[in-house]
């Protein structure tokens, strides 16, 4: 059986976290209040990132799909003439197959 690198993480991460289990333990009921407290503004901080994160994604996608579909309708008429064009030329050379009239 070899030893991979998600075993070695797996093993570092457990010693890491019994390593903090210990200084947590030796620490006073003040220190371990600091502690605390830092975490919980930590934990605020980053939720709050997230969160307008998460806002900011929403309006992007939003703008993108509006944008999306103004682009869409002001080149459609570009691209079916196109298109047209396209498949004509090949009916007109008497080559490949006719197109389907949708």
């Amino acid at each position: 059986m070899s030893v991979g690198a998600k075993h070695i993480a797996t093993f570092l991460l457990g010693a890491a976290a019994g390593a903090a289990a210990l200084k947590y333990a030796s620490m006073s009921e003040e220190e371990r209040e600091k502690l605390m407290a830092s975490l919980k503004e930590k934990a605020e901080k980053v939720k709050g990132e997230a969160e307008d994160t998460f806002e900011k994604a929403k309006d992007y996608f939003s703008e993108l799909t509006t944008k999306g579909g103004e682009s869409l309708k002001e080149h459609w008429a570009d691209a079916e003439s196109f298109l047209k064009d396209l498949f004509r030329g090949k009916e007109e050379q008497g080559g490949g197959e006719k197109a389907n009239p949708a």
